[in-house]
């Protein structure tokens, strides 16, 4: 039986970021869930990290003195992967080729022994769906959410679906406890849907799966959703979305196109903010990586926003394909901003000064609170330290 799941951070960490300045690499949202719900949903077991130093006040690692599971966190489980697991002895591993899948310890550690330390190593044989690369998210999150949307429906029945909606292939359709959906059209015959608790769908709305809105988010009247796509738990969304992901508390309320993009938490896109996802010469998409400190051909055709945490958009924000930005942005102003916006930037097309700490401070606590959750001291610590890592980036 697996009772304690360590979630770890390996070198794929600095491959994410900036979605891993703020997070360990477990919670990611991919489908429906973030990697480690799926890990404590597939298991039973409590969940806890091993990540960088300035984030283990907000995740903790787990108290020493039992036997503990460390599972990389950038792997999403199946049933297949869990059962080889539940065999596992103390001091024994998988792994995928190069990849430490799993490690089983007699304790909690600060650093994991590298694979070939372990007594007995064995090769996982199946394919694994994982996170290396801020593209996987949403190139990936088809067949996440359909694996999530059969865990978390599995013996369950769906709220009654108001004779209001135009429907297809209803039986995909899975509407929880308090949400409402109303005058829209939901088709699931290219996959399924998933509506959370007390969450809205308005009028208007058209959503072709496979699609998850998060509890307590919005669709606005008139939303044209295309899957895969996930919007988060507290999210507002409007306009035209196709193959991204919203982590959560992010608000996209009004006209204007998303596509093929990953926006994090506590974001904000201003009314008409577009992103193109396809460049006029149909070329493969380059995208900035900041372990490599340059830009990284993704091999996609398809490839639009990357935007950390806290960050913000004007009214009438264009963004080129292939665009990353930082923690804690705030962009503005007319044209197209550079392809690399670095965390905590001020401006927009026209150049960028510094948005220093205490405005973004600032501006997260009063946004916060419109939610009833505070702006706490680790949370300041925690942005206070990727404000130090990427001073290289702002030469402003």
């Amino acid at each position: 039986m697996i009772n304690t799941i360590v979630l770890f951070d390996d070198q794929r960490r600095d491959d994410l970021l900036p979605l891993t300045f703020t997070r360990p690499v477990a919670e990611i949202r991919m489908g429906i869930l973030t990697i480690s719900q799926k890990w404590s949903m597939l298991t039973g077991a409590s969940v806890h990290y091993l990540t960088q130093d300035y984030l283990q006040a907000k995740y903790p690692n787990a108290p020493k003195g039992e036997p503990v599971l460390f599972v990389n966190g950038g792997v999403c489980p199946d049933g297949n992967l869990v059962d080889k697991i539940r065999a596992l002895k103390p001091n024994q591993a998988i792994v995928k080729g190069d990849t430490l899948i799993v490690a089983m310890l007699n304790s909690t550690v600060d650093t994991l022994p590298a694979a070939g330390l372990f007594e007995m190593t064995f090769e996982y044989p199946d394919d694994i769906l994982e996170v290396k690369y801020p593209w996987d998210i949403f190139r990936n999150n088809g067949e996440a959410l359909v694996r999530d949307y059969s865990l978390i429906t599995k013996g369950r029945k769906s709220q009654p679906i108001s004779t209001t909606n135009t429907v297809l292939n209803p039986e995909n359709v899975f509407i929880e406890e308090g949400a409402r959906v109303e005058c829209a059209i939901l088709n699931a015959e290219t996959g399924p849907i998933y509506i959370g608790k007390d969450a809205e769908v308005m009028e208007g709305s058209i959503v072709r799966g496979p699609f998850a809105l998060g509890e307590h988010s919005a669709l606005k009247m008139g939303a044209k959703i295309y899957g895969p796509t996930t919007v988060g738990p507290y999210c507002k969304v409007g306009g035209e979305v196709n193959n991204s992901v919203f982590f959560a508390f992010s608000n996209k309320a009004h006209d204007g196109f998303i596509g093929n993009s990953v926006i994090g938490e506590w974001c904000n896109l201003g009314a008409d903010t577009n992103n193109s996802n396809l460049k006029n010469n149909y070329a493969s998409v380059k995208l900035w990586n900041y372990r490599k400190k340059g830009f990284v051909d993704t091999g996609l055709q398809f490839c639009g926003l990357i935007m950390g945490d806290h960050s913000k958009c004007g009214i009438n924000t264009m963004f080129n394909t292939g665009t990353v930005v930082g923690v804690s942005a705030n962009i503005f102003g007319d044209g197209f901003p550079r392809n690399f916006i670095p965390c905590f930037s001020w401006g927009g097309a026209a150049g960028f000064t510094t948005y220093q700490p205490q405005k973004a401070f600032e501006t997260a606590r009063i946004m916060m609170s419109r939610r009833d959750l505070p702006f706490t001291d680790i949370d300041k610590e925690i942005l206070l330290k990727v404000f130090e890592l990427t001073q290289e980036y702002r030469m402003y």
